[in-house]
């Protein structure tokens, strides 16, 4: 699809300071002023940190849910432009955010690798409170950002949509009733160049308008030899606008509407072998000979894919209004979300076009969620009620483009057509060439295959959730979640598009008939050539659901779901707190998007239960805070789809798994205000997860019932914050730095490449990394400087492996994490 041209970031920052200008002249008017920070009266040091987990307004310490918050300024200290550049020091949260249109999210050791729109993550994510789906939408970049709440443990009582293994909450700033401005700017090495705007405007008493823009361009990392261009770009920008009208009654609204478009090159991905085609042998346990390998991080970058591009445009619309009931409050969310996406990108990691293969994913989404919530308290029950609606309309076309010379490659190893096997393309060319037709030559042909997808999804959902106060120091808490999920669903694979290839297949049936005539072929020969030529005309390779190939077929289901919660807490005193919890958690069932069963690969809901106890407080006088709690789950009917390796080497396909996983585990957070200028903080989660039981392996796979899952057994986080006076200013330091130990591999973590031993590297170890940022702000505080570096060791990890490229002769390709990068920063506040 053709793409206009992008302005350049400049141009667009000079466009917002523009619209920043013609705001600001505006009066300034008193309206409702923005809320300071609170500090608490028995320790001064102690900075008190309100949040909306539960669907109120609560301090942190004095909610009973495993929670870790991170605000503005963490999110500023670490440069970090969206969640995923937070998730590493979010202990237990894991994110790829490597293709930012199909990012995967995992929280306690539960997500899903699966990127059709047939399916929904366990892991849910909401921006102010609107659910945004695990695709496009998911991963935008922060704009203008109040905190991350990342809630552990199912929270679909009052979260809902499939938030069954947790749940990230994204909350920006609202408009405010005093005047504000605010810039932003970041230039470092990989040319990047990230600017942020914002401008705060009362407008007379009851109004107030708030405008935010960010932008975020990087050149890249690494350079591709085959184009010469560079690659692990980043090319995005953003806008937000917010009106909120706030007047001295009983009623209160922000309307407000987000932006993004992100259009650049997608994410670069090596080979692990130096020469291909190639296909190393396996001993008898299945173990891949991994001598010929090569370390990805000392290669060069080779990808050859065609016009390959990520690109999406999304825009939002949120209305929420609050109305004083006098008993109670009531509230109402309606939300719009639309977005569309382009992904091609390579998946062979090799420039040799006899191995050549890349993936596009192209999706258009559009969705609506209203919610109405009400809410009041009095001495012995805090207690809200709800009513959800949504509904999501949307299509994907999930893309394989390959080559004829790849193609021989894959029927010259594999006895698909003929044992033993043959290269097709090749021998009909030598034919042609045999019976005088030099000019035919089926090598170096396009051939694609595609899966259109839509689906159609409402959800209807009735909830609600009371704290009981069973004296003045105990509460239990009560919810309960009724869900109706129901899904229509269709699949369609046409025939593949192959029209260079086409006109020369075309032509060879009177072409062998002619061979025959004049004795050069044999009749027999002759007919061979003719149907294998008529075969590879009319066939697909992949997607070969006959049922489907036509028209569309559609499959429609519904599910309901009823999950509780319960907790209880109890407060030894005004800084100690003890909970403990049981909470039940739904994900609704699916479709595998890309299965060519004909039954069509539906996926069941799951469920998961919770077990929780835990304890937070902080110590009067000495700035010091803590959480701790133990957890115990179990996730029933996990479904995953999973790429299967025939064992013949034929063509590979997805299929859906069914399994039982446990998880038993601690999470433990403490910070340490030593003095006003001094802070120490840090966070861990041990988590021992295992397959409790698998229910349907595939033919000749292994049965994993007891073994690891696969999630790391411990991640950590631990860092300082320091200032002291320098000039009319104060100058500060942060260092923070995390530890994720290696992945724990089962029998079958070689074969999905999440575990492979390789000489000079390995898939799966354990990683670090150390964040620090040096800045100077003046007095006033309208003004400061900052040098901030990511990854300051500059340590580089193979991220994710696959094999989706062996049939062709590639045995895995792989990506990298990102090297060290370096910003100087300067921002100014009115």
């Amino acid at each position: 699809m053709a793409r206009r041209p992008a302005p350049h970031p400049l141009h667009r920052t000079a466009l917002a300071a523009a619209a920043l200008g013609a705001i600001a002249s505006l009066p300034h008017l008193a309206w409702a002023q923005a809320e300071p920070a609170k500090k608490d009266a028995a320790d001064n040091q102690v900075t008190v940190v309100e949040v909306t987990a539960q669907g109120r307004k609560q301090e942190v310490l004095q909610v009973p849910i495993s929670i870790q918050l991170v605000g503005a300024e963490q999110i500023a200290k670490l440069g970090s432009v969206n969640i995923a550049e937070v998730s590493a020091f979010v202990p237990g949260l894991q994110i790829d955010a490597t293709e930012p249109t199909q990012p995967n999210f995992t929280l306690r050791g539960l997500g899903t690798a699966d990127f059709g729109i047939g399916t929904d993550s366990p892991v849910g994510v909401y921006v102010n409170g609107v659910y945004t789906g695990k695709t496009g939408g998911a991963m935008l970049n922060f704009n203008d950002i109040k905190r991350v709440e990342v809630l552990k443990g199912p929270q679909g009582t009052l979260f809902g949509r499939n938030s069954a293994g947790g749940a990230i909450s994204v909350v920006t700033n609202d408009p405010t009733g005093t005047f504000a401005a605010s810039g932003l700017l970041r230039m470092g090495n990989q040319a990047t160049l990230h600017t942020e705007a914002m401008v705060n405007q009362p407008l007379g008493d009851d109004w107030a308008v708030r405008f935010s823009s960010v932008t975020q361009r990087r050149e890249g990392w690494t350079t591709n030899e085959t184009t010469g261009l560079r690659a692990g770009q980043d090319n995005a920008w953003g806008a937000r606008l917010a009106l909120g009208w706030h007047p001295a009654g009983a009623t209160s609204a922000v309307l407000s509407w987000e932006h993004e478009d992100l259009d650049q090159r997608p994410r670069p991905v090596w080979s692990l072998s130096p020469v291909t085609p190639v296909f190393p042998s396996a001993d008898a346990d299945g173990h891949i000979d991994t001598s010929g390998f090569v370390d990805p991080r000392k290669q060069p970058l080779r990808n050859d894919v065609e016009n390959g591009r990520e690109n999406r445009l999304f825009d939002g619309l949120t209305l929420r209004i609050e109305h004083d009931l006098g008993f109670g409050t009531f509230s109402s969310l309606t939300a719009w979300r639309h977005f569309t996406t382009e992904n091609l990108q390579d998946n062979d990691g090799t420039a040799n076009i006899a191995s050549r293969l890349s993936t596009g994913n192209f999706e258009k989404n559009t969705s609506w969620q209203q919610e109405f919530r009400l809410a009041g308290n009095n001495a012995t029950v805090d207690w809200l009620v709800g009513l959800g609606l949504s509904g999501e309309d949307a299509k994907q076309t999930s893309q394989i483009n390959t080559t004829t010379d790849s193609l021989d490659t894959l029927f010259g190893h594999a006895p698909i057509l003929s044992d033993p096997p043959f290269p097709p393309f090749h021998t009909l060319s030598q034919v042609a060439l045999l019976g005088g037709q030099p000019g035919i030559n089926l090598l170096g042909q396009r051939w694609q295959e595609g899966m259109n997808n839509t689906g159609d999804y409402k959800a209807y959902a009735l909830f609600g959730d009371a704290i009981w106060h069973l004296g003045a120091q105990t509460n239990l808490t009560t919810g309960i979640r009724f869900t109706r999920d129901e899904k229509k669903f269709s699949w369609y694979n046409p025939l593949r598009s192959a029209p260079g290839l086409d006109a020369q297949l075309a032509v060879l049936p009177d072409l062998f008939a002619q061979m025959a005539a004049a004795g050069a072929l044999d009749p027999d020969t002759a007919a061979q050539l003719t149907g294998l030529a008529q075969g590879l005309q009319f066939s697909n390779l992949e997607f070969t659901n006959a049922e489907w190939a036509t028209a569309p077929v559609y499959k429609k289901t519904s599910w309901t779901n009823v999950s509780p919660r319960l907790v209880i807490d109890h407060h030894f005193d005004k800084d100690t707190m003890v909970f403990g919890s049981v909470t039940r958690g739904y994900q609704a069932g699916g479709f595998n998007s890309v299965s060519t069963d004909v039954n069509g690969g539906n996926f069941d809901p799951e469920t998961v239960t919770n077990y929780e106890i835990g304890m937070k407080g902080r110590l009067a006088g000495t700035g010091l805070s803590y959480g701790a709690s133990l957890f115990h789950y179990l996730f029933k009917n996990l479904q995953t789809i999973t790429l299967f390796h025939p064992v013949d080497g034929s063509i590979p396909y997805y299929g859906v798994t069914v399994s039982d996983v446990q998880a038993t585990g601690a999470d433990l957070e403490a910070q340490w205000q030593l003095s006003k200028d001094f802070r120490l903080f840090g966070s861990a989660e041990l988590i021992d997860q295992t397959y409790k039981a698998q229910r349907n392996p595939p033919p000749g796979a292994n049965d994993l019932t007891g073994q690891p899952y696969g999630t790391p057994s411990t991640s950590l986080t631990a860092g300082f914050d320091v200032q002291w006076g320098l000039g009319d200013g104060n100058l500060s330091w942060s260092m923070q730095g995390s530890y994720l130990s290696a992945t724990r591999c089962n029998d079958d973590s070689e074969s999905q490449g999440s575990c492979l031993k390789a000489p000079g590297f390995r898939v799966g170890e354990a990683r670090q990394r150390v964040d620090t940022r040096l800045g100077w702000e003046a007095g006033s505080k309208q003004w400061g400087v900052a040098l901030v570096v990511n990854n300051l060791f500059d340590k580089q990890y193979v991220q994710f492996l696959s094999n989706l490229s062996s049939p062709v002769g590639s045995p895995y390709y792989a990506g990298l994490t990102e090297p060290r990068h370096i910003q100087l920063e300067v921002k100014i506040k009115l």
